[in-house]
């Protein structure tokens, strides 16, 4: 199936007869993206509310695309709402191209919008990804391979989150163990290199 300008909903299932193919090749794949739609890539979402182009349960996999499809995925405020975390990150490193950069955003697990939300199923550290590159000891839960290029902790906005920001991200290890129930962090943004 085809997305085209004047085809804005894709309906898929988990039968990949359905495959979603790209408008041009390498495109960006926004998971999840609600509102926040960009131009420039397949815009994914469960509900049809938001216009995406395709609509899909991301719980549901395989999802519809090629293998080595993508050349970008965008994660902003998505994977904390799904169940299997290991599966989604297998699912990702499946679609994307030796190389692909992956760009997430989560709930750090000291924010309290972590614990507001009733959708969310679970909360990140600054290392959460760590587990899924070659260099971690516990890097045997998946086969996904993932070069971590950049891990941040960010905080809402006021002059003293500035000094807490630097800190932070300077010692995230001192950080997490010894002040984030002190003052608690707003989220974690990854960007992640699809290693094949």
């Amino acid at each position: 199936m085809k997305i085209s300008p004047d085809m804005a909903v894709a309906e898929s299932t988990a039968d990949t007869s359905d495959i979603v193919e790209p408008i041009s090749a390498g495109l960006r794949l926004n998971l999840g993206c609600g509102r926040r739609k960009f131009d420039d890539a397949v815009n994914l979402d469960i509900t049809p509310a938001t216009n995406p182009d395709v609509v899909h349960d991301l719980a549901i996999l395989p999802w519809p695309f090629d293998d080595s499809t993508f050349r970008e995925v965008i994660a902003f405020d998505v994977i904390e709402h799904l169940d299997d975390f290991l599966g989604t990150m297998e699912e990702i490193h499946r679609i994307c191209r030796a190389g692909a950069t992956v760009d997430i955003s989560v709930p750090h697990y000291s924010s309290r919008y972590a614990y507001t939300d009733p959708t969310h199923r679970r909360f990140f550290g600054v290392a959460s990804m760590d587990y899924l590159s070659e260099e971690h000891a516990f890097g045997f839960y998946s086969e996904a391979r993932f070069k971590v290029l950049r891990n941040q902790i960010f905080f809402e906005p006021s002059l003293l989150s500035r000094l807490v920001w630097r800190l932070a991200n300077r010692f995230p290890d001192v950080y997490e163990r010894r002040f984030a129930w002190i003052y608690p962090a707003w989220f974690v943004s990854f960007q992640l290199e699809v290693v094949k």
